[in-house]
């Protein structure tokens, strides 16, 4: 896969990892034990989170680009998360299903408000879907560790994670606040991709082939750190946290990494 999934394939994918959100979150046999990943949240939190989360982005999604923030729904009534964990689970589903039909009847191509205006990744529904799936991909993890059956991303999930990350969350205008620097990163199912830094802010682009620290892709050009794992490894640990850093081969300068794990642009 050299390229970003269909949005059929998007909404398939959110829906399968929000299933398997749901499966580790029935596991438990509380819903008040710690999730390790996230401080202070227990797995209660951590559903309310992904449902609200799923309502919201549903209903940013149907205003369509007319929209100027994202739009919070409401949480008493019907829309309100139960405590009873059947209900609960019922309310989950049907937060799912609130974000995919709104997906459905949007369409890719429509604008759509987003947080990441001065990324590389489009203001449409589209891009909202690939993000809406690489955190519900990174919460259900969260909910399998938390149950004791944690499991790598889905190779299809995870390398597309890379990418949209690096797009998405990297990419931006603010300015970089140390020396430049260019930095690779290696998936080991075979796509990689270089992230460049300066003062002009933060640029990502695919590269055909793999290469390391002190190699070049077009002969003139000197990369100063590399990171290469699996790509499930390289979300989960390089991106969100989630894993230490021990799974990955950083090569090269180290303190490059480390500046852009801390970095918070503007």
């Amino acid at each position: 896969m050299t390229s970003a999934p269909e949005f059929p394939d998007l909404l398939r994918l959110v829906d399968e990892r929000s299933r398997a959100f749901r499966s580790a979150v029935s596991m438990a046999s509380t819903l008040d034990v710690p999730v390790p990943t996230c401080p202070e949240w227990t797995l209660r939190d951590l559903v309310h989170h992904v449902g609200e989360g799923r309502r919201s982005w549903a209903a940013t999604v149907a205003a369509g680009p007319a929209a100027t923030s994202r739009i919070r729904p409401p949480t008493d009534g019907d829309a309100a998360a139960p405590r009873e964990p059947e209900a609960l689970d019922t309310w989950l589903a049907a937060s799912s299903g609130l974000l995919l039909d709104a997906l459905r009847e949007a369409g890719p191509e429509r604008g759509c408000w987003t947080w990441w205006g001065d990324s590389q990744s489009p203001r449409t529904c589209g891009a909202v879907a690939r993000h809406q799936l690489q955190e519900i991909a990174v919460h259900t993890y969260d909910a399998q560790l938390t149950v004791g059956a944690p499991r790598a991303l889905p190779d299809d999930v995870a390398l597309d994670g890379v990418e949209e990350f690096l797009f998405t969350c990297c990419a931006t205008t603010s300015p970089w606040p140390h020396e430049p620097a260019v930095v690779d990163y290696e998936a080991t199912e075979g796509r990689s991709w270089r992230l460049r830094v300066s003062a002009d802010g933060a640029r990502i682009a695919r590269r055909p082939e793999a290469g390391g620290p002190g190699a070049a892709n077009d002969g003139r050009e000197t990369v100063d750190a590399r990171v290469s794992a699996t790509a499930s490894e390289i979300v989960l640990a390089a991106f969100y946290g989630r894993r230490s850093l021990e799974g990955l081969t950083i090569e090269g300068d180290r303190r490059v990494i480390d500046r852009l794990i801390a970095w918070e642009p503007e």
